[in-house]
């Protein structure tokens, strides 16, 4: 396992629970009890720390490299997955993926970012960074699920769109709002949910849609704090400060009403049991589908609107006299 700095106590816990384990065959019976009074203290141990995180604790969190990303979620979630490419336009962008998924025998279309979970892989998609032909790709996906009438999905988890030269000499700008306007007006039910990091117009051109989650120790903001601190102190170093200011936790975003909710993470959170994390994701989709496809297609769309027209706060002005 991976350890994060503040998770150090966590670690030492660990450390000695693999000793135990490791001379478990001597003094059987001893050793068994002390398993497990190690594992009731790491257990009280991370709910401890986990329930008193900062905001910069719970981005670092979003970003832990054991997390799951959008492909296990599927394939653990989904009965069976069929996995759809390209864009018809220019090529498939491996930091997008979606497909066709049955989970308890009801088809969606699932859409996601990822990240990849080594060097190699993570090379491979980019670093969770879609270029303009991976929007285009998720927007055909949502129009394909619009015309056979199926549920859409986006699990979201990126630290951006991709900013390189040739993805704005391909129209990144005109893609993501393209995306958003498509998705604005879609038939069918759209839930989104936020699984790690959801950073700025990258997050957002998958993001609209009936319902958007996020998992609670995962971030929704217009920009990354180590971006934000960047532009104001011309400095990394005041991140911190600076995600305290963004306020971009599923915490804060809940108060301001631009999400629907939070879904819980499991002690320690999603990486410690991605499976117990999995079964909770399903559950939460099954539950939240269920329920927008109560409304018709002009309801949801109406109310889609509302939603994202209501965000915000701002003032109108009194009419210039002539």
């Amino acid at each position: 396992m991976n350890f994060l700095d503040f998770e150090q106590p966590i670690a030492q816990l660990y450390t000695q629970l693999d000793l135990l384990n490791e001379s478990e065959g001597r003094e059987h019976v001893t050793t068994q009890e002390k398993i497990r009074s190690l594992e009731f203290e790491i257990r009280e141990k991370q709910r401890e720390i986990y329930s008193n995180l900062t905001v910069w604790q719970r981005i670092q969190v979003s970003r832990h490299q054991d997390r799951p990303y959008s492909l296990f979620y599927i394939e653990y979630i989904c009965d069976k997955f069929i996995e759809l490419y390209g864009d018809r336009n220019f090529k498939d962008d491996k930091a997008i993926v979606g497909g066709l998924g049955s989970i308890d025998g009801k088809t969606y279309m699932i859409i996601g970012h990822q990240k990849g979970n080594n060097t190699k892989m993570r090379q491979y998609r980019n670093f969770g960074m879609p270029n303009p032909e991976g929007y285009r790709k998720a927007l055909r996906l949502m129009k394909l699920a619009e015309k056979f009438n199926k549920p859409i999905i986006t699990l979201i988890d990126t630290p951006g769109a991709f900013p390189g030269e040739e993805a704005e000499q391909r129209g990144q700008g005109e893609a993501i709002a393209r995306n958003l306007m498509q998705m604005a007006a879609l038939k069918v039910p759209v839930l989104c949910i936020v699984i790690g990091e959801g950073a700025s117009g990258g997050a957002l051109g998958i993001g609209v849609g009936d319902k958007l989650l996020m998992l609670e120790n995962t971030w929704y903001s217009v920009i990354s704090p180590e971006s934000c601190s960047s532009i104001l102190w011309r400095s990394w170093d005041f991140k911190e400060k600076a995600a305290e200011a963004l306020k971009p936790t599923a915490q804060d975003l809940l108060k301001f009403k631009i999400i629907d909710g939070i879904v819980k993470e499991p002690v320690g959170g999603a990486h410690s049991a991605p499976e117990e994390m999995a079964k909770t994701l399903k559950r939460t989709i099954i539950k939240n589908i269920a329920e927008l496809e109560e409304l018709s297609a002009a309801e949801r769309i109406n109310l889609r609107i509302e939603k994202f027209s209501g965000m915000g706060v701002y003032e109108t002005s009194g009419e210039k006299e002539a």
